[in-house]
């Protein structure tokens, strides 16, 4: 399937291909943060000619999707205009209906001013898995069942139902969907699973399973012309404790050619632009890391292994599971392990991450090098949901 989600991919690899050839000369000058940003790679397309137009400040920005309630407050409009975030989540449900959220996100897309974001549009997302975990709700809004129901599905019918799921966010102004799951919890196991198995977010219990219903959802969500956004890799299916309110969450099974990564292989194949790291350590991979700060799993198994050259998200950098860490040092961490977008739900959090990053891209080529990475790859994840100018 020729779908927007592949080409997309191919362009990223193309471009990042053009930077990095053409830094071998002369590495991009990022200058203080009020200054364009340039680089010595030419603008190949609208994602490279948008990178190079952006300040310091607003690409440093465009590494961040930060949290909302039901609509968006004073101070998330303020953090958009001052700390330049380029993409915005729900982080609670909503049952206000589609009129209501197509207004809230009429005005969010509204801030994408030239001063606040270079003019980029704001990504805005949704956890819309179904079951428990549907944040958008009300008219205009199916009740999507449960992971496990649909499960139960032909993926053919599922695809289908995906689709139509997928023009009600279109239709309602959300670009991303933070969906689906890729997480097998193995038979007999969901009481003692709490991230998902609890909840029933698992579209099965064997890897052949899931995967199939994996990329039925991934289909059906892009025939809409919806982002997605595949999870928790390397998978969450085999823990007790939840990372969003338990720290030291361990996963003392997996491996890094396990059988269940098969999903998470077959949602890469069929061209899905966004990855979800989980924040759980994994102890046969890396034990001395949690996934999302671990470049043996994003640059070895995600980009390496699997070749996987879309955006990889962080799970909540605001949950119980990194929240002893610094704010500055958890952003730091996933950007070197080989992240892109980060998805901070605390606006403080956000704030002390960007100031961070800020002071260490002005202070360290290297480094700068990193973000114009990733800020690359986010772009060209927006620019196929039409959100660049060019």
């Amino acid at each position: 399937m020729a779908s927007r989600r592949r080409r997309f991919v191919i362009q990223v690899g193309l471009t990042l291909l053009v930077v990095a050839v053409s830094a071998v000369g002369v590495l991009p000058v990022f200058a203080a943060a009020a200054v364009p940003w340039t680089s010595a790679a030419p603008a190949t397309d609208c994602a490279q000619t948008t990178l190079a137009s952006l300040t310091t400040a607003q690409r440093v920005g465009q590494l961040f999707i930060i949290g909302f309630g039901a609509r968006l407050e004073p101070a998330e409009r303020d953090a958009i205009a001052t700390w330049h975030f380029g993409s915005v989540t729900y982080s609670a449900t909503t049952s206000a209906g589609r009129a209501a959220v197509r207004r809230t996100t009429d005005a969010i897309h509204a801030l994408a001013t030239s001063a606040a974001t270079g003019s980029v549009g704001l990504l805005v997302a949704a956890n819309q898995e179904g079951g428990y975990v549907q944040a958008l709700r009300g008219p205009g809004f199916d009740a999507i069942p449960t992971a496990l129901a649909q499960g139960r599905l032909a993926p053919a019918e599922l695809q289908s139902d995906a689709t139509t799921w997928g023009r009600q966010l279109r239709r309602a102004g959300v670009d991303l969907d933070f969906a689906p799951v890729a997480d097998v919890v193995p038979a007999g196991t969901s009481d003692q699973n709490a991230p998902i198995g609890q909840l029933q977010r698992e579209f099965g219990h064997t890897p052949a399973a899931v995967a199939n219903h994996v990329v039925a959802f991934i289909d059906g969500m892009d025939q809409a012309g919806e982002l997605t956004t595949v999870k928790h890799f390397p998978g969450l299916g085999r823990v007790r404790g939840n990372t969003d309110v338990t720290a030291a969450v361990t996963d003392t099974v997996t491996t890094r050619d396990d059988p269940f990564l098969r999903p998470f292989r077959q949602a890469i194949a069929a061209g899905v632009p966004f990855v979800m790291v989980s924040l759980a350590t994994y102890t046969r991979i890396d034990p001395g890391h949690l996934a999302a700060f671990s470049r043996t799993i994003l640059r070895g198994m995600l980009r390496g292994d699997m070749g996987f050259d879309g955006v990889i998200v962080s799970d909540d950098l605001s949950a119980v599971a990194v929240r002893s860490i610094p704010a500055g040092d958890r952003a730091i961490a996933f950007l070197k392990a080989g992240g892109d977008l980060l998805t901070v739900t605390s606006l403080s959090d956000a704030r002390a991450m960007a100031a961070t990053l800020t002071l260490r891209a002005n202070a360290r080529p290297a480094f700068r090098d990193r973000i114009d990475q990733s800020v690359l790859r986010i772009l060209q994840a927006k620019e196929s949901a039409g959100l660049l100018a060019c």
